[in-house]
């Protein structure tokens, strides 16, 4: 097992190293000069050189790449020149909301969706099972930046119930810090449920056909253990897949819904530094993000072993 997870972690190096290539390059190609527009048109032609001298600019590009590949071994990804701190300090201040927002989406997003994908799949081709679909295609279609303006006008502006927009950090009292965050949540989380409902139902409905559901219905055992302790369980894997791959995606991808309800997380910084052309944290989140999500990836693999005994065996 120490051995496939070593394997594992050596793979990831390379997407890391085609990853820090597209970036670098992408940032470096944009048009406009960075220092020119960093510095903003009333700068000098001396002030701008001496901007581009201390960015290392100058250097030539693969020159640059080099430099910022050996910081990024050594754990510095760069000073932001607008904020004045470390990259890594700046990435840490907004990873909290961002966080707990992908948290409670996916939380929102399981909740509504496995209870969907089982009663669809267990009562296949009925009414029940034909809405269940239906709700689940609309929830995938509508963008969940629509869907956050909605619940604003609904619930934040005619009922009053929860805040509209800003931010409470943990510190200041948990539900203080949730209530803000559950009518975001919701609008990622339903996109995100959907996905994992159809993914449900698709993959409860191979093992409620197979022949060891049908030897555990004729031994007597109750059809609610059958459903859930044997069916789900076999049927889990490529749910967990899915779940993985929709919190990864909160995690990286909600960037209009962070904008839209004014949370100051990893979202609304690589705006604000595309807006600014601040080069190093641009830099610095993206490659932050594409490791998150590779190491997201890289902990559901792992846990396949511990769902189905069968994988172990496979990688022995």
């Amino acid at each position: 097992m120490i051995g496939y997870i070593l394997k594992r972690v050596l793979s990831l190096i390379p997407v890391l190293f085609v990853v820090s290539v597209a970036i670098f390059l992408i940032v470096h190609i944009t048009p406009g000069e960075p220092a020119a527009v960093i510095l903003g048109l009333e700068a000098t032609e001396d002030q701008v050189q001496e901007l581009r001298e201390e960015m290392g600019l100058n250097l030539p590009i693969y020159e640059q790449y080099f430099n910022w590949v050996t910081d990024v071994i050594h754990g510095d990804l760069g000073n932001s020149y607008f904020m004045k701190e470390p990259v890594t300090e700046a990435i840490m201040k907004h990873l909290e909301p961002t966080l707990s927002l992908a948290i409670l989406g996916e939380i929102v997003a399981l909740i509504l969706a496995i209870p969907v994908g089982i009663i669809a799949a267990y009562r296949r081709g009925s009414a029940i099972d034909q809405s269940l679909m239906v709700i689940s295609l609309l929830g995938m279609a509508v963008p969940s930046f629509l869907l956050g303006l909605l619940l604003m006008l609904l619930v934040g502006v005619h009922l009053q119930w929860l805040p509209v927009a800003g931010y409470e950090p943990i510190q200041e009292g948990l539900w203080e810090h949730i209530k803000y965050l559950i009518l975001p949540a919701i609008s990622l989380g339903a996109i995100q449920a959907a996905l994992v409902a159809k993914m449900t139902r698709s993959s409860m409905l191979e093992v409620l056909n197979t022949n060891f559901i049908k030897t555990a219905r004729s031994k007597g055992v109750k059809e609610y253990k059958v459903v859930i302790k044997h069916a789900l369980r076999n049927a889990f894997l490529p749910i967990l897949t899915v779940i993985g791959q929709s919190f990864g995606t909160l995690v990286t991808g909600a960037v209009v819904v962070e904008t839209i309800f004014n949370l100051p997380g990893i979202g609304q910084l690589i705006i604000n530094s595309i807006e600014r052309r601040d080069f190093a944290v641009i830099q610095g989140v993206v490659l932050f993000v594409t490791l998150v999500y590779v190491l997201i990836n890289l902990i559901v693999d792992l846990l396949y072993g511990v769902i189905d005994p069968r994988v172990r065996l496979e990688r022995k």
